[in-house]
């Protein structure tokens, strides 16, 4: 579904999978549940996410288009399963790629936002 003036009409947040129990730069990670994939990795847009790492941690974050060149990641303090705590964060994203019915995320360096 094509980005609106408002944002997307798509349902409120969306589940992304990371492979690592942290995000780092190098880092990838799957969106999934976008109607229309491929419209969102040439042209993304602002929205909200529930980050699942390798350890069944959840945690919200959300994806902001903002004025630098690249959209931003911001992650919410959680506790890994091991229980050591990572503070909230914010990220650049360096890449999106579609991948069949998912948009897979390439995390770069940190935005000091």
């Amino acid at each position: 579904m094509p980005q609106s003036s408002t944002g997307s009409t798509e349902a409120d947040t969306f589940l992304v999978v990371c492979g690592h129990t942290h995000l780092f730069p190098g880092a990838r990670c799957r969106l999934q549940g976008l109607s229309d994939p491929q419209a969102f990795a040439a042209d993304p847009w602002p929205i909200d996410l529930d980050l699942c790492f390798s350890d069944d941690v959840v945690t919200e974050a959300e994806l902001r288009i903002e004025d630098t060149a690249r959209p931003v990641h911001t992650v919410s303090a959680c506790t890994t399963g091991a229980g050591a705590p990572v503070d909230g964060r914010s990220w650049l994203i360096r890449e999106f790629v579609r991948t069949g019915d998912e948009v897979e995320l390439t995390i770069g360096s940190p935005a000091w936002t």
